[in-house]
C-alpha cells in the first residue's frame, strides 16, 4: 500500500480512536522508510497518546527539537548503545539521514557501540552489535503506563466481543 494511502488510514484510525492500529501502521511505515523523520515524529506522537515517554523519545531521538525528558527515558530504557542501535531501527549509512543533527546522533550511537564492544559495528549487520544485546535477556521494557494498560484492556474487550459474535454466528449456522 502506498505511503500516502497508509497515512490516510493512520489519520482515520486515530480519528476513530483505533490508536493501536494507527501505531502498527506507522511502525510498518518506519520499517519501510527508516530515513523519513516525519514518520518517526508521527509515531512518537502516537506513543505520547499512550503516555509512553521512552518510546516517544525513541522515535524522536533523531530530531533536534526532541523533548529532553523523553530522550532521557529512552536512554534509560535502552541502556546500552547496542540496544539503542536495535531500537532506532536504522538501515544504511548515517549519511542518508535527512538532517545533520540526525546524522550526528546516529554516528554517536554507532561509535559508542563500537567502542563498548571493541570492534566496528554496522547498522545493516545486527550481528556486529549483537554482543551488546546479550547484557539483557530480552528487550528492555519500562513501567506500565495508564495508557498502555487501557490499550491492552481495549484489545481484550475487542477480542472478546469478536469471539462472542463469531461463536453466535457459528451457532446460528447449525440451528
Amino acid at each position: 500500500m502506498p505511503r500516502r494511502e497508509t497515512l490516510a488510514r493512520v489519520d482515520a484510525d486515530l480519528a476513530a480512536g483505533r490508536v493501536p492500529v494507527a501505531r502498527q501502521r506507522l511502525r510498518g511505515l518506519v520499517s519501510s522508510f527508516p530515513y523519513d523523520l516525519t514518520l518517526r515524529r508521527r509515531l512518537a506522537e502516537v506513543y505520547r497518546l499512550y503516555g509512553d515517554a521512552a518510546e516517544a523519545g525513541r522515535w524522536m531521538y533523531l530530531e533536534e527539537d526532541r523533548n529532553a525528558d523523553e530522550t532521557a527515558a529512552f536512554e534509560a530504557r535502552y541502556g546500552s548503545p547496542g540496544w539503542r542501535m536495535k531500537a532506532l531501527a536504522w538501515r544504511g549509512p548515517e549519511a542518508l539521514a535527512a538532517t545533520a543533527f540526525a546524522e550526528g546522533q546516529l554516528v554517536a550511537v554507532r561509535t559508542a557501540c563500537a567502542k563498548e564492544l571493541g570492534h566496528p559495528v554496522d547498522w545493516d549487520d545486527p550481528a556486529s552489535y549483537r554482543d551488546g544485546l546479550e547484557e539483557e535477556c530480552e528487550a528492555p521494557s519500562g513501567p506500565w503506563t495508564v495508557g498502555g494498560v487501557l490499550a491492552g484492556v481495549g484489545c481484550l474487550v475487542g477480542a472478546a466481543a469478536f469471539l462472542a459474535i463469531w461463536v453466535n454466528g457459528v451457532v446460528a449456522l447449525f440451528d
